[in-house]
């Protein structure tokens, strides 16, 4: 057992209400997975990188998202199932129930900050139970120097607790885990679950309402990566799609993997200092870079490994959901600062299960605003219970989960964004072609990567009758051909061995579309509805 206390900082923490706690501050991250092996919390992969597994939730618990409904969020908030309203005075009760579970214990506390834009920076402390939770913190978000944090004066604060359980009758949750956002406060409140994920996706629905609200710049559910010539590249999608994948490239720089602002001057800067990559069927082969950034100060998260420590990456028998978080600096390629000018290229990715959607297609502005605000992709069997056959799933800004403002507001911040800077959007399927899920086959990462160096590099030239093709049910623009990938891969229609049913699930989608379409139609422009797709089943 080795004491810490010779080499570790404290403060004290009794402004927050925590007494007595025994506090290890700005520990360095082998100080911290230490702790862990030495708690029995975690073990060593074979690569070097801590392994954790969780418990109860392998992921986010998007129904015990709340926000405190107050003076600030009262009349902006987009209140609903994805914003939760929470009682002000409930809040304080079950804060102070929580400072006291932590009082009289050893707790883990981390300064750092988020949005890597000087002009935009977050002050965030960072309070947590356990010693692999604050590595986590260390690994995402921004790290400041000791310089820095001679300074340093927090303005949000996360008070992260997996061991406290709610009493939903009494504390007004939904059941024992809770993660809740208080905008007066400034406090991110997370108890009863140890997924990682809501300490990040936290802080990001805070700067989610923050920089449109205060700071006129777009906030955005997307990865980054900038080309030897300035061009910016930007990754929409959901989780699953290939966003921290297709956005690490060794021929272009990683600005971020995940979120990300848009300035008023058009620059484009990263909220995080690290990844937290799906590691789901991983492979040194098809992902180097991700693969090469799990070794020491990486966490696995929930993955399966045998005696030697080796890591078994299709293992899912603990979750679909396996991750890993690294900081950013384990991937070679990196922008310094993580900021961007200059966005030239917009790609929406959808891993489309149903197998219609082409795999790259050129969107106008108005069909660009259409799919910002439906973000589709699906759900196929395996990723929850019941699900047996693909499922349209649609996460308005490819972010609802985390979005305060109505999806509009955002959308409408895009378009002029789009518009002023000229950029180019496309839509990009990264899921099955020859047949829906079951049927046909994941569309090639090679293939996936090769449309996309095709876009940067200006291969694709512009829209024309002759180098594009129509889509007669989504009315998208799919191009003919393109280096590096066969004619017949770009015209989904022709991979499938069935006319007859490729247009029946084609028309199944575009119903989809429509009808998740009908809860914004009220508030989206004339151009924007036209922006859908051209034809559906009667």
């Amino acid at each position: 057992m080795v004491d810490h206390t010779q080499f570790t900082k404290t403060i004290a923490l009794e402004q927050y209400g925590i007494k007595n706690a025994q506090v290890k501050y700005q520990l360095t991250p082998d100080q911290l997975q230490e702790e862990t092996l030495e708690k029995g919390q975690g073990k060593v992969a074979s690569s070097g990188a801590l392994a954790v597994n969780t418990g109860e939730f392998t992921g986010r618990s998007p129904m015990d998202r709340f926000i405190v409904k107050d003076s600030i969020t009262e009349d902006k908030v987009w209140w609903g199932n994805i914003n939760i309203p929470f009682d002000a005075d409930k809040f304080q009760k079950l804060y102070d129930k929580v400072t006291d579970y932590l009082s009289n214990k050893e707790v883990f506390v981390r300064d750092s900050f988020a949005c890597a834009d000087e002009d935009y920076k977050l002050n965030i402390r960072v309070i947590n139970e356990y010693p692999w939770s604050n590595m986590f913190a260390y690994n995402m978000f921004l790290r400041p120097t000791e310089e820095e944090l001679k300074d340093f004066t927090p303005e949000w604060t996360v008070v992260n607790a997996p061991g406290f359980m709610a009493d939903p009758e009494v504390d007004g949750t939904r059941q024992h885990n809770f993660a809740i956002l208080d905008f007066t406060r400034k406090i991110a409140l997370i108890g009863g679950t140890g997924y990682t994920g809501e300490i990040k996706k936290g802080i990001f629905s805070a700067l989610n309402f923050i920089l449109p609200v205060y700071k006129n710049t777009l906030p955005m559910h997307c990865s980054a990566n900038v080309g030897k010539d300035g061009d910016t590249a930007i990754f929409f999608g959901l989780s699953g799609t290939g966003k921290t994948t297709l956005s690490t490239d060794p021929d272009r720089s990683l600005i971020g993997d995940d979120e990300h602002g848009w300035t008023a001057e058009n620059t484009v800067f990263n909220f995080e200092g690290g990844c937290y990559a799906k590691v789901i069927n991983l492979s040194g082969e098809q992902e180097p870079e991700i693969f090469g950034a799990i070794k020491k100060g990486a966490i696995l998260e929930n993955v399966i490994m045998n005696d030697e420590g080796e890591v078994d990456f299709e293992d899912t028998s603990i979750t679909q959901n396996t991750r890993v978080s690294y900081p950013i600096h384990h991937i070679e390629n990196i922008r310094v600062p993580s900021t961007g000018e200059n966005p030239k290229n917009i790609f929406f990715l959808t891993a489309d299960a149903f197998g219609v959607l082409p795999p790259i297609s050129k969107l106008t502005p108005a069909q660009a605003a259409f799919h910002f605000i439906s973000g589709y992709t699906a759900k196929v069997a395996g990723t929850e219970a019941g699900i047996t056959e693909p499922v349209p799933s649609f996460s308005a800004c490819f972010g609802a989960p985390f979005m305060p403002l109505h999806p509009t507001k955002y959308a409408e911040m895009l378009s002029k964004k789009m518009k002023d800077a000229n950029v180019n959007v496309w839509l990009i399927n990264t899921g099955w072609t020859g047949g829906s899920y079951g049927v046909g086959s994941r569309i090639k990462l090679k293939y996936t990567r090769a449309m996309i160096s095709a876009v940067l590099n200006g291969d694709l030239g512009l829209y024309n009758y002759k180098d594009y093709h129509i889509h007669s049910v989504f009315g998208v623009a799919q191009p003919r051909t393109c280096p590096g990938v066969p004619d017949e891969v770009l015209s989904p229609r022709a991979t499938w061995k069935d006319d007859k049913e490729y247009y029946k699930t084609a028309f199944k989608l575009a119903n989809a579309f429509r009808e998740n379409f009908e809860k914004f139609e009220s508030y989206a422009s004339e151009e924007i509805r036209r922006g859908g797709p051209q034809r559906y089943a009667e």
